[in-house]
């Protein structure tokens, strides 16, 4: 008597599949944080919506069945990615300085986005907003649920890193509007229509996303990435305004 043998299913194409509904309600939940900050709220409630965003987006992630490790909130891994972070938190730091050493790089700074902040805003922007409502946002979603929701895991996979990365891209939609602001880009590309501009704006950041989750991959945690955005962010903004105000 024969037996019917079923070929084996692949339970990542499976728990993928599952996972699905989860993934399309994370990009929904974030497509709504972004209108939201970037059309409607006031801004003291920016860095509220990014840290209730990111914690909801972990709670989902938890609800599908991802560790922490899956998502980089691993405690064993924390010091080899907070290290990893302070080496790339160091680098960035010394490639503001050089800028800022040398005269022709200094329009990278001068960004009319940035205005004419005090001293107590300037730390409200580089110590509350821009950690909260941008870095630990955008690193939780982009290089820590999305990925591991896309089916990534200890090993590189191209699929969810490019995934992950093009919706970093279409994440900056709404912020590149304004890039003709800042003096370096206007005078690079300022004689193309905004919407070529926009476009690059969203391939680089979508670049940008590549690179840091294969930072947060190298340093095993998202305390790699979270440090280099924030000394991208928090430090640009404070070497912009030393320039500007002095």
């Amino acid at each position: 008597m024969s037996a019917v043998v079923t070929p084996a299913r692949r339970p990542e194409v499976l728990t993928l599949r599952r996972r699905i509904p989860v993934v399309l309600t994370a990009v929904l939940l974030l497509a709504v944080s972004t209108v939201l900050t970037n059309r409607f709220l006031p801004g003291w409630a920016y860095p509220v919506t990014g840290a209730v965003t990111a914690v909801t987006l972990i709670v989902l992630a938890r609800g599908a069945g991802l560790s922490p490790a899956a998502i980089g909130l691993d405690r064993d891994n924390f010091r080899r990615a907070a290290l990893f972070g302070l080496a790339g938190f160091a680098v960035v730091l010394l490639g503001f300085g050089v800028a800022m050493a040398v005269p022709s790089l200094r329009t990278l700074f001068h960004d009319g986005r940035i205005g004419s902040p005090g001293f107590g805003q300037l730390l409200w922007l580089a110590l509350i907003r821009i950690p909260l409502g941008t870095v630990l946002l955008e690193e939780v979603a982009f290089r820590g649920v999305l990925p591991a929701l896309l089916g990534a895991g200890e090993r590189w996979r191209w699929g969810p890193v490019l995934g992950a990365a093009g919706l970093f891209g279409l994440w900056h939609l709404l912020p590149s509007l304004a890039l003709e602001q800042n003096a370096a880009v206007h005078a690079t590309f300022g004689g193309l229509p905004l919407a070529l501009v926009s476009l690059l704006a969203m391939l680089a950041a979508a670049g940008a996303g590549v690179f840091l989750y294969w930072w947060r991959h190298t340093g095993r945690g998202l305390a790699a990435p979270m440090m280099i955005h924030l000394a991208t962010n928090s430090g640009g903004l404070v070497f912009a305004w030393l320039l500007l105000a002095h």
